[in-house]
């Protein structure tokens, strides 16, 4: 989990490229033929005999820390059995040193150090039974800290050196930012409205920032050459609508267009209904196009481009709005940015596997009142959710059309050669097949160079 307090684009970019570019210790689980292994050459038994299922749910092999007692000792009957091994060979070295020096010393009267004066095949014997006597008292200690009580370290899994773990699916996920009410003496809200000094009320509402904003700034499209310029942007009184704008279709008919601006929520996402409401209400107004203006648009959203005869256009905005009156209104930062629908073709194998096609994306041009196909050139990356849960899009394939190679820090990280097909279809407009979902419903995200997203749901 990648955890992060800047919400930029650039932040978000880095975060992304670090977690799938990063490579990760992978772990011995106990629910497998190589921890079972391991968990018997810890507790010095007989490996399980149970199957094995690969659930990480049973936990990893621990290391753990022994409590020796003299009552684990006492009870430990592997070291009557360690003993009587080792004394079949300690006593005959035993012996022979007895022999060679014409003593009678017992285990623990023979010395640690040798002497000088001792011959050379006295000293080999000496050697040869101290030897014997530190690995008989290790095996004994390595006994004793097995068969003794011992706490799970839970954050000291073994690892695996053989296995090599990477980034899997994984979500970016923010909170949005909440606001505090403000309370006079009487623990009572106060109404910004109603404040005594009249000075205190000349700050501008977060829909009076947007239109002032959108007037300066315009819409941009995908092309720098695309954007709506207004001639007049005037507040608008109604239910769904906020502005009203007007701008004048490039070419040589040179007609003036009515847009109705609908504002989404400053901390929230716009769905359907919403959207449905304010095309409605754009038409019965006589307005030619909707323009609808939020941070962000829930994947229902992106299916619903017209209304009669009212196009909808979806216009993202740039968190800079946040930033409120501190935000200078120069029109030179693309604040408010329209991406259009992609052309996405499902694509059904002979063996009943699914492929996606990305032929490209489809950006309706207000100045020309035309729809426009363009190619997959535009797009920096695509995602696909093979099985998506109307609830959360988990990044199950990824694609990058872009010039820069996103894998290419993976490749140095992994320290191995993999086959070079595999990678190259990291970076294809068709997707590698996949099985049919069990949900019945497929996801995939377009983004393309500006940062700007789309998400669109399909049934298969």
């Amino acid at each position: 989990r990648w955890i992060t307090v800047d919400t930029s684009r650039v932040a978000l970019a880095l975060a992304r490229a670090r977690v799938m570019g990063a490579r990760y210790s992978y772990y011995l689980l106990a629910d497998s033929e190589e921890g079972k292994l391991k968990e018997a050459e810890i507790t010095r038994s007989a490996p399980s005999e149970k199957p094995v299922y690969g659930d990480i749910r049973q936990g990893f092999v621990y290391e753990r820390v022994p409590h020796i007692t003299l009552k684990s000792i006492a009870n430990n009957a592997e070291i009557d059995v360690i003993w009587e091994k080792w004394q079949e060979v300690l006593e005959p070295l035993r012996a022979r040193l007895n022999e060679a020096l014409g003593t009678r010393w017992e285990e623990w009267e023979i010395p640690r150090s040798d002497s000088p004066e001792w011959q050379e095949s006295v000293h080999a014997l000496h050697s040869e039974w101290w030897r014997a006597r530190i690995e008989r008292q290790q095996e004994i200690d390595a006994s004793i800290a097995a068969k003794a009580d011992f706490e799970y370290l839970y954050d000291k899994p073994y690892e695996d050196r053989k296995t090599v773990r990477v980034a899997g699916p994984f979500t970016v996920e923010s909170v949005s930012p909440y606001r505090t009410l403000a309370v006079d003496e009487n623990d009572e809200m106060i109404d910004p409205a109603n404040r005594k000094n009249p000075e205190e009320n000349t700050g501008k509402d977060f829909a009076h920032v947007v239109l002032e904003n959108l007037k300066m700034a315009g819409v941009q499209q995908a092309h720098k050459e695309d954007r709506i310029v207004f001639s007049s942007l005037a507040p608008w009184p109604g239910e769904y609508i906020c502005g009203e704008g007007r701008y004048v279709e490039s070419g040589d008919s040179g007609v003036e267009r009515r847009a109705a601006v609908f504002i989404g929520p400053e901390f929230g996402t716009v769905s359907r209904p919403d959207l449905v409401q304010a095309a409605r209400e754009a038409a019965d107004a006589g307005f030619d196009v909707l323009i609808a203006c939020a941070f962000s648009f829930e994947a229902h959203t992106t299916e619903f481009t017209k209304l009669g005869s009212v196009p909808v256009l979806k216009a993202r905005m740039n968190a800079e709005l946040h930033m409120g009156d501190s935000l200078k209104s120069t029109g030179k930062g693309n604040l408010f940015v329209i991406f259009g629908e992609p052309d996405i073709e499902i694509l059904h194998e002979p063996d009943g596997m699914l492929r996606v096609h990305l032929k490209g994306v489809d950006v309706f041009h207000p100045q020309t009142g035309e729809v426009r196909s363009d190619g997959p050139e535009g797009i920096a990356c695509w995602f696909v959710d093979t099985d998506y849960d109307e609830e959360s899009f988990f990044v199950r394939h990824a694609y990058f059309l872009g010039a820069n190679d996103p894998y290419g820090a993976l490749k140095t990280t992994l320290r191995a050669e993999i086959n070079a097909e595999a990678w190259e279809s990291l970076r294809s407009d068709v997707s590698r097949p996949f099985e049919r979902p069990r949900s019945g419903r497929i996801a995939v995200k377009v983004i393309n160079h500006l940062g700007d997203e789309v998400m669109k749901v399909f049934r298969v």
